[in-house]
């Protein structure tokens, strides 16, 4: 249960985060800004693996995007364990992914509301920073998972697996599939998504490799994570380069656009595409030729996990620091450098396993 002191200072709050906003409006803040100043905050007292799990919390999700069939998929597998641990779920969230005003301001109502825990998948790091660590200050856990935001602006981040696994083995699947050979290019989500950059970034890492010598990105275009906008831009990338010999998309909402528009044009089966799909998206076009193989985790299961972890730093067994560890369900996770919690190896979908999957 909240202090007393903590539901006194509510009243004063919205006023306060309006004025930090503000003077951060004016001079920005970079992952320099906030790292040293949030680090003590995020990782704040002693950990004690046996303590028991606190019931009756109110741990509030806020994704990207609200309606976005993979954060919704993400949202409930939260909401289930949280019904399974004896505390309470709530979802608030923008419904475009580049409102990131507006996923400050959720963030600003779950602080006054004076939620237990939260768990956010980062539009922006550096525009979220000041809000969340306003909320930590007020004595609420803070949980990102899918998207990160700088470590000292958060207890623990739930990431989807390794960042560099991903971005590696993507340029790994769509490398086989156009015989290492070809100019390929990069279908994003917004230009400032967290997650997607830090794996483009391994992408480019990957692409060094001698091996891809003859691979060549043309072009990193973004969708907004919006279906038309990914539409379009897949129908730009093939218009500038008509050589173009695959996509990558690391979003799922953009992975499908694409695929929508290759498998109606006469790029279908010639032009591969890859990235993180789910296969319930993506069955369609795997079984009419178009993709061949992608790549992803089972967001419920992320979902599950940043709700267990949120509840694990509400209930003191874990701080955010590295070497800590816990159990969710049947599995014991260790807390990584920078408090990064790894949900595990990303799965690979094909026609022969496709059918095996249903989210």
């Amino acid at each position: 249960m909240r202090k007393s002191s903590l539901r006194r200072a509510s009243a004063g709050l919205a006023a306060a985060t309006s004025l930090a906003l503000a003077l951060t409006a004016c001079g920005g803040t970079t992952k320099e800004d906030v790292k040293d100043e949030g680090a003590s905050a995020a990782t704040a007292g002693k950990a004690d693996p046996n303590a028991e799990l606190k019931k009756g919390l109110t741990v509030g999700f806020l994704p990207k995007q609200v309606n976005n069939p993979y954060f919704t998929s993400a949202d409930k597998g939260g909401e289930a364990a949280l019904k399974e641990l004896g505390s309470s779920y709530k979802e608030v969230g923008p419904s475009s992914a580049t409102d990131t005003a507006g996923q400050v301001s959720y963030v600003n109502t779950l602080t006054q509301q004076q939620v237990d825990a939260m768990a956010v998948s980062a539009q922006d790091p550096g525009a979220l920073c000041t809000a969340l660590k306003q909320a930590m200050k007020n004595g609420i856990k803070v949980v990102t998972y899918d998207s990160d935001t700088t470590a000292g602006c958060r207890n623990a981040f739930v990431s989807q697996a390794s960042a560099e696994d991903l971005g590696r083995t993507e340029v790994q699947l769509l490398a086989e599939q156009i015989g290492y050979k070809g100019e390929i290019a990069i279908l994003s989500a917004a230009q400032t998504a967290t997650n997607q950059n830090i794996w483009i970034d391994f992408m480019k890492q990957e692409l060094k490799d001698p091996k891809y010598k003859d691979v060549k990105l043309v072009k990193v275009a973004y969708g907004d994570d919006d279906a038309q906008k990914s539409f379009q831009q897949t129908q730009g990338l093939l218009q500038e380069y008509p050589n173009l010999k695959g996509i990558i998309s690391p979003t799922t909402v953009g992975i499908k656009a694409a695929a929508q528009y290759l498998s109606g044009s006469k790029y279908k089966g010639k032009v591969k595409l890859t990235g993180l799909g789910t296969p319930n998206d993506m069955r369609k076009y795997v079984k009419n030729g178009t993709v061949e193989a992608f790549e992803l985790w089972d967001p419920a299961k992320l979902g599950d996990l940043a709700a267990r972890a949120a509840v694990a730093l509400v209930s003191g067994q874990i701080t955010g620091k590295e070497g800590e560890t816990f159990k969710a369900g049947d599995t014991t996770y260790t807390i990584g450098k920078d408090g990064v919690i790894s949900l595990g190896k990303p799965t690979v979908f094909d026609a022969k396993n496709i059918d095996q999957y249903n989210f």
